[in-house]
């Protein structure tokens, strides 16, 4: 018979988690700048969404990899912890280089471009190799019963370091750091904050590694049920597909009409916005109007980082009073009208209201398949299995970055603000799924009070 956890006090839960405030840092930051940088860098507003796919497709060979082998790893530091500084390291130095592409690349030109992509994918396969362990690690070092405040307040770390980096450009060109630049150049704007948010990320990692203490092998085993003949137990790739939790699969299809609009928001939220509310020119990439506009998408992914994280503090409560299946569906569907209301209004202050509806349900995106997941899947292969649902991330993404230019170009004729119109039916699709889903109120529906010691 197991042992039963012991149950965490309110800072061992926020140290576990306390370098996800950096990790969105870094990731809030390339969602809001990534497209600005590599259209200043030279890249077409039709082909951006196949630069973008360099970053899903990271994920989709790193996720799996990194989840088998971190249920197998021990070492002094841990069994997640050193893939999670791996990771932090290298996305540090991406986010390095990454906008000083034309300094490095002096010839500039697609040399410059290229370099740029190269940088966006080996700093989103590094997120990921830092994110898909941090989500195990949740899960190995909680009890059942805290695990929805675990990833409650995951969920608010996760938002409050993507509301400091998505304002951040924003903020130092408002303090008068330069927020434009000459063709084929980035902005010093945008090149400082990548600073920042490289560092913020390092520290930030580094608190959860040093002030979390893994279980060491053999009583992470006896706390689950784990025996050596389950360690010896070799399965196939197909074997674990074939034998995931119906759940999993059920949350699958609520991932597709979730991830596939959010990225479709991340790409074109600025020409979007520079087109829609600045009347830019479609194609412009480096008027005054087309950088004012780039931060402008800073400040508002900034508040829908802070309603995401305000929520993320209400979840619980909620979930505990309606359950998990009424919180999900209503925060995918204040998603999806967020969207449409962007298409509707012409004032770039009303952009704030539908930031709203977008921060509830992007704190629900980041918890709640996680805290579903979590009580149904066998903690041998905790890393493997969140590492498989994963995929359920990146293949939406894929999808939307190979068939969203087809879409703008030939259907919606460059207007990008369609583009997130589009992003809003996917997400009501989304919440109408999450009907299908089994199960979202019967594990762990009611919230147990954290420890005191």
């Amino acid at each position: 018979m197991s042992k039963q956890k012991p149950s965490l006090s309110f800072w061992q839960i926020w140290n576990v988690s306390f370098g996800f405030l950096g990790v969105q840092f870094g990731f809030a930051l390339q969602n809001a700048n990534a497209s600005r940088i590599l259209s200043n860098l030279g890249a077409d507003l039709h082909s951006l969404s196949l630069f973008w796919l360099v970053a899903p497709i990271m994920g989709l060979m790193v996720q799996p990899i990194v989840g088998a082998a971190s249920d197998k790893t021990w070492t002094r530091i841990g069994r997640r912890s050193p893939y999670i500084l791996g990771g932090a390291l290298v996305s540090m130095l991406a986010m390095f280089f990454m906008p000083n592409a034309p300094t490095i690349i002096v010839a500039g030109g697609v040399g410059a471009l290229i370099f740029g992509a190269v940088m966006l994918a080996l700093m989103d396969g590094s997120f990921n190799v830092t994110f898909q362990p941090f989500r195990a690690l949740v899960a190995d070092m909680m009890p059942d019963q805290q695990r929805n405040v675990g990833y409650s307040i995951q969920s608010f770390l996760i938002n409050t370091g993507a509301v400091i980096g998505s304002a951040l450009p924003f903020l130092l060109s408002s303090v008068g750091v330069e927020n434009t630049a000459p063709e084929g150049q980035v902005p010093q704007s945008v090149i400082w904050s990548f600073y920042i948010g490289g560092a913020m990320l390092i520290l930030s990692v580094l608190v959860t590694v040093f002030k979390t203490k893994e279980y060491p092998p053999a009583e992470f085993d006896a706390y689950n049920n784990i025996t050596e003949a389950d360690k010896a137990e070799k399965v196939s790739f197909w074997y674990l597909i074939k034998t995931m939790p119906k759940t999993m699969v059920q949350l699958s299809v609520v991932q597709l009409f979730s991830w596939f609009p959010l990225f479709l928001m991340w790409v074109y939220t600025t020409p979007a916005v520079a087109q829609h509310y600045w009347n830019t020119p479609i194609g412009d990439s480096q008027s005054a109007a087309y950088n004012e506009a780039g931060n402008w998408v800073g400040i508002s992914f900034a508040a829908y980082s802070l309603f995401a994280a305000l929520f993320s503090l209400a979840m619980p409560f909620l979930m505990k009073k309606v359950g998990r299946k009424a919180v999900y569906v209503g925060s995918l569907t204040a998603g999806g009208l967020g969207y449409i209301s962007m298409y509707l209004f012409t004032n770039p202050n009303f952009i704030f209201i539908s930031m709203i509806g977008i921060g509830i349900a992007w704190a629900a995106i980041l918890a709640m398949p996680y805290a579903i997941l979590s009580g149904v899947l066998p903690a041998k292969r905790m890393g493997i299995f969140m590492g498989l649902f994963n995929l359920t991330v990146v293949i939406p993404q894929i999808l939307s970055g190979i068939f969203s230019g087809m879409i703008l170009k030939h259907f919606f004729h460059g207007e990008a603000i369609l583009i997130i119109l589009l992003a809003g039916i996917f997400m009501l699709f989304g919440a109408a799924s999450v009907f299908f889903v089994k199960n979202c109120n019967s594990m762990q529906k009611t919230i147990i009070n954290i420890s005191s010691h």
